[in-house]
């Protein structure tokens, strides 16, 4: 703490020094601080103390691009003692606020202040290389949008990145990695954390964070009815509530095949918590599925089914995907029933043509599509799938397919999404690279990132606003 208040001092010194308003400038503001929030360089802090209970925000802009590009904070809450924390900020930059009060119906407007943002740490730079041969080809939505990836190793780091590879946003935790990262539609990051000596995609603590970087929900294995290690998936209901899944892990006699009398089989499991730690709903693959009838038992008993994606169709039951068995379940979110499971040995016919490896990534995009990444181990050629599905007709088939070139090809982790009706980002984590591709598989972009992201998630602009804009 010590050490985080002589940074923001020295700050403070080195960029602006400490303002204060006098009563003749006709607002309520006694003083005003300025430094960083939580040490980060691209989020500023302005500590503001009031002489009487008032409400303030500030609206501030880069000088380079003046105050018709003026950006508003949100505001605080009623009270003497106000913490305003802005975002957007672009590194070594000079910017101009004002403060507004609010008391009742009475605005005032503080006069102009101004301060100059830092360097980003070296640790920070060059992390990511944008490679755009024709601009001109690329949707609008995806050069004003952003993208969410994470570094998975201590210490943890979130990056929120634009098209042109700019750093625009990050987090850090110490202590543990992002596993996984969500962002979800109340403009805060869900986020499985983990140390380094879990594997890749499985963690202990779950954390939910708000753009302005504070924490919404910590929950760490051991509190409440949090008892397993999660791994692989973790976004929220329409309740609000954490849905993720879990390793379950069972203790089984496998002596007959060659085991131990007390073996462990990991399997897999979906889990519902509320914010402080209570379960809600499970359910485990155990409730369908009988490990004995496994005749490889002994080799995947470690890792039985590998389910690496959970999300919601659009009648609110579960899509959950299976790297080891190469399918896609859709489980009844009530029930647990499993309604169909699509792929290799599934109960849904398929066309030839939409026969995939592994998937990664199963949701149902906006065009109503069950759509996918697909390792393609089988052809060492990794790919984009949407497939149309009739749950009534227990059939699929083939919506679109890209096949991704052979030189990125990713044989773990990634991820598919729609950008627009015709462009799809698609990480190909092992490569350390993301690209954009056509329906024709067309690159049109690629991003290079020091880190293998285990999923890449396009953020449209307007779902950022107003902590980040283009």
């Amino acid at each position: 703490m010590i050490k985080k208040l002589v940074l923001k001092w020295s700050f403070i010194l080195a960029l602006l020094a400490m303002a204060s308003c006098s009563q003749n400038q006709g607002n309520v503001i006694s003083s005003i601080n300025i430094g960083t929030h939580s040490n980060n360089e691209l989020k500023i802090q302005i500590d503001v103390t009031t002489k009487d209970d008032a409400q303030v925000y500030a609206e501030y802009w880069s000088d380079k691009k003046g105050i018709k590009s003026k950006i508003t904070s949100p505001i605080s809450k009623n009270g003497i003692k106000h913490s305003l924390v802005l975002c957007n900020i672009t590194p070594e930059t000079n910017y101009s606020f004002q403060l507004i009060t609010v008391q009742g119906e009475n605005k005032n407007t503080s006069k102009l202040y101004t301060f100059k943002s830092r360097k980003l740490p070296e640790w920070l730079q060059k992390q990511f290389k944008a490679n755009c041969p024709k601009p001109e080809l690329l949707p609008k939505n995806f050069k004003s949008g952003f993208m969410l990836l994470a570094k998975r190793e201590t210490p943890g780091v979130a990056y929120i990145v634009d098209y042109k590879g700019n750093l625009r946003w990050y987090h850090t935790v110490e202590g543990t990695g992002f596993k996984v990262t969500h962002f979800t539609k109340d403009q805060t990051i869900l986020s499985i954390l983990g140390k380094n000596d879990e594997p890749t995609s499985y963690g202990s603590e779950i954390l939910e964070i708000n753009l302005q970087g504070d924490t919404l929900t910590h929950i760490k294995k051991g509190q409440g009815d949090f008892k397993q290690v999660i791994h692989h998936e973790i976004i929220k209901n329409s309740a609000n509530q954490i849905v993720t899944l879990f390793v379950d892990a069972r203790i089984t006699d496998l002596t007959k095949i060659g085991g131990k009398q007390k073996d462990t089989i990991n399997g897999d499991g979906i889990l519902i918590l509320d914010k402080k730690g209570k379960q809600i709903w499970k359910w485990s693959v155990f409730d369908d599925l009988d490990p004995m009838k496994d005749k490889a038992l002994l080799k995947t008993k470690k890792d039985w089914m590998h389910a690496n994606s959970l999300n919601y169709d659009t009648d609110g039951n579960f899509l959950i995907s299976f790297y080891n068995n190469g399918q896609i379940w859709k489980v009844d979110s009530k029930t647990g029933k499993v309604i169909w499971k699509l792929g290799k040995g599934g109960n849904m016919k398929m066309s030839a043509d939409s026969n995939f490896s592994q998937a990664h990534a199963a949701h149902i995009n906006a065009e109503g599509s069950l759509m996918f990444f697909d390792n393609g181990v089988d052809k060492k050629q990794s790919s984009v799938y949407t497939l149309k599905v009739d749950e009534k007709g227990k059939s699929a088939k083939l919506d679109f397919h890209i096949n991704l070139p052979k030189d990125i090809y990713n044989d773990r982790m990634g991820s598919a999404y729609m950008v627009d009706k015709d462009a799809i980002l698609v990480c190909c984590s092992k490569r350390h690279i993301t690209v954009l591709t056509n329906r024709k598989g067309v690159l049109l972009w690629a991003l290079e990132s020091e880190i293998p992201p285990y999923r890449v998630q396009f953020i449209p602009e307007e779902n950022l606003k107003p902590f980040l804009l283009n």
